[in-house]
């Protein structure tokens, strides 16, 4: 299998990395940071917000078995492009929407995502299109963290109703 990567930002990273894990051809999701200008961040230094990074998913995918054009529209369907430096009460650019691309195809195809999400959307959509930079894999326990703490509180407030709304929305797109 024949695999590229995809890097988007969509607030909590819990919540989004559960999300692309149901996608089938999605091979693996890492949690981690990215887009500011400390090496080597840590959770608690990114989220004091002088580090610049914002909490991101690094997307292992076939693109044989998913495009690139459908994890776009995953990913602004099952965040809030709109909301600028923030989701829900995430507040901080950590938190911020933004699609970090690896080509001058992918920035191409987010723009047209963006175009395409503005239908689904009342008001302007935010998220910033960025070439990627280092992607810092997040701390193991940030990993798999909703299929771990299912149970957790904001698992199951925040990060379950999210994941309900990508399986209702994307059913063509499950893994079997």
């Amino acid at each position: 299998m024949a695999t590229e990567k995809a890097i988007f930002a969509g607030g909590c990273f819990w919540c989004t990395e559960a999300v692309f894990l149901m996608i089938k051809g999605v091979a693996k999701v890492r949690s981690g940071y990215i887009g500011g200008a400390r090496p080597n961040p840590t959770y608690e230094q990114v989220c004091s917000g002088v580090t610049g990074h914002a909490e991101a998913v690094e997307i292992a995918f076939d693109p044989a078995q998913v495009s690139y054009d459908a994890l776009l529209d995953v990913f602004f369907a099952t965040h809030d492009p709109r909301q600028l430096n923030r989701q829900g009460n995430d507040i901080g650019t950590q938190y911020r929407s933004g699609v970090f691309t690896l080509s001058e195809a992918q920035k191409a195809a987010a723009q047209a995502a963006i175009a395409r999400a503005t239908k689904l959307w009342d008001g302007k959509i935010v998220t910033e299109v960025t070439p990627a930079g280092p992607f810092y894999v997040a701390e193991d326990y940030h990993q798999d963290f909703f299929a771990n703490n299912p149970t957790q509180g904001y698992c199951r407030a925040i990060v379950a109703p999210k994941v309900a709304k990508a399986r209702a929305k994307f059913k063509d797109l499950l893994k079997a």
